[in-house]
């Protein structure tokens, strides 16, 4: 079983915190504080170092793993996954006792956080790739390890390669993730942002090349693409604004409120639904006043909730079947009164 968590949170249990290093930086930049606002926020990426520091001077304490060594922990992290999963299962078998299933399993957890420790110090080589994201170097870190457990739980030592070459690719799909989950609030697919980032890329190249930018056909070819796939990419490239966005210089409106609520009744609509009550009241005035009761009680007409038919029969003292025969009978009764008036019933 993953504990992402744990080691997501390996930088916080090495004796120190990040004491208000965020990953918005400072918010104090007023127009009469600028200076106050930079020192801050050097303040803050300054502090970021000297916490990845502290945390590379205890990560470094864990030695690194030789081929050998990496093949005898995964070895003794799957004894103790299939321990598990017998102890699990209620299946011990025989010559084999309950206490020695259960020292397979601690043996295993063991192996699982040495592998994962010794590794740490490849999260922090390859986070430091992404520090011009606009993620702090902290939380990068933290989102790798991440990935680094998930390598450490799927590493298959019988394929013969390095576990460094293999943890790599998990750590930075990990990163990758993380970076495009921040930068926008439709999350996309980890395969998408991939290609989202390979077409800005080659656009990039491409305007450098041409000194302007370059045609859906252009980016389409340099990318081995149709243009009708360049096209949905750059539709899921698009930013996305808040609709909390400030608009105009008074601060006191927001983009939602500018934003018409296409599900919102129209004026029109709201008239034609208060005269269409009041001619369905009328209606209901040709009722037993029983009947009427459970009409609107059923429909919302009282209070705007339709209630049961367990809460109406409670209310009448009737059954539930009563309640329902009721209804059905001043269904058609007033069926017959709207087209003797002419109102079109639903």
């Amino acid at each position: 079983m993953c504990d992402c968590g744990r080691y997501g949170e390996e930088l916080m249990d090495t004796g120190f915190a990040r004491n208000g290093v965020s990953s918005e930086g400072s918010n104090e930049g007023t127009v009469g504080n600028v200076e106050k606002s930079t020192v801050m926020r050097t303040d803050q990426v300054a502090e970021e170092r000297d916490l990845v520091g502290v945390y590379l001077h205890e990560i470094s304490r864990t030695p690194l793993l030789d081929a050998a060594q990496e093949v005898d922990l995964s070895k003794a992290i799957e004894a103790g996954l299939y321990a598990e999963f017998l102890l699990d299962e209620g299946e011990v078998p025989r010559g084999v006792s309950r206490e020695e299933l259960e020292r397979l399993v601690h043996e295993g957890h063991r192996a699982k956080d040495l592998f994962i420790r010794a590794n740490l110090r490849l999260v922090v080589s390859i986070a430091r790739r992404y520090v011009r994201s606009g993620m702090p170097m902290l939380d990068l870190i933290q989102e790798g390890n991440t990935g680094l457990v998930r390598a450490v739980e799927k590493f298959d030592y019988e394929r013969g390669y390095k576990f460094s070459t293999y943890a790599t690719w998990w750590v930075r799909q990990a990163i990758s993730r993380a970076i495009a989950q921040q930068e926008r609030t439709v999350r996309l697919p980890v395969h998408l942002v991939e290609d989202v980032n390979r077409m800005r890329n080659v656009t990039r190249q491409l305007v450098r090349e041409l000194g302007a930018d370059p045609e859906p056909e252009q980016i389409a070819a340099a990318l081995g693409v149709t243009v009708e796939r360049v096209n949905e990419l750059t539709r899921w490239a698009q930013d996305t604004v808040s609709l909390d966005t400030p608009v105009g210089d008074d601060g006191d409106t927001n983009l939602g409120d500018l934003v018409a609520d296409s599900d919102a009744p129209s004026p029109e609509e709201i008239v034609l639904t208060a005269l269409e009550r009041q001619r369905i009241e009328g209606l209901l005035n040709h009722l037993d006043d029983r009947s009427a009761g459970i009409m609107r009680a059923r429909y919302g007409l009282e209070d705007g909730r339709e209630h049961s038919l367990t809460e109406v029969a409670s209310r009448f003292s009737l059954s539930r079947e009563r309640i329902r025969q009721l209804e059905i009978q001043a269904l058609g009764r007033l069926r017959e009164l709207a087209r003797a008036e002419g109102l079109q019933a639903a």
